[in-house]
């Protein structure tokens, strides 16, 4: 799977640990960066995670910044981007589960790495349920539009 990751400051170390062990799954990965301490703003990178995503150029995308919070909003201002902030196995699987989320959002103050790799193996293994949670994602898709919900 072609993945797409980045990192504010905070997650630079988070990040490089889950490119390791992604790649070591088989994984191709795309890092955006960044790379070093030198604070930066994340809204940028979450549009260069959204936009590899939502193009086909990545099937997956996963953003680290501290507590992951701005991130997941950023993201989620994105047409075509699902993501779920996810601090806990149990959110990832949810997150997939239900709501076929597309971008992994994780805060390295808030969770270790080793959390991480876990969270993030249950996020990329667990298939979509659909049924009635398909209906929903189309009901948020139509949000997305501008569409009235009936």
């Amino acid at each position: 799977m072609r993945i797409v990751i980045a990192a504010d400051h905070n997650g630079v170390a988070m990040k490089r640990r889950l490119t390791a062990w992604l790649a070591g799954q088989g994984h191709q990965i795309d890092d955006r960066g960044t790379h070093g301490d030198d604070v930066v703003d994340y809204p940028a990178l979450c549009a260069s995670v959204g936009e590899e995503v939502t193009s086909g150029r990545a099937e997956r995308g996963i953003m680290i910044g501290g507590t992951g919070g701005g991130e997941a909003i950023a993201c989620n201002k994105i047409r075509g981007i699902r993501a779920g902030l996810c601090h806990s196995v149990f959110l990832a699987e949810i997150s997939s589960a239900h709501n076929r989320s597309n971008v992994l959002v994780i805060g390295a103050k808030v969770i270790d790495e080793e959390e991480a790799v876990r969270i993030t193996e249950v996020w990329l293994t667990t298939p979509f349920k659909g049924g009635v949670h398909l209906r929903r994602l189309e009901q948020i898709e139509a949000l997305e539009r501008g569409d009235p919900l009936a």
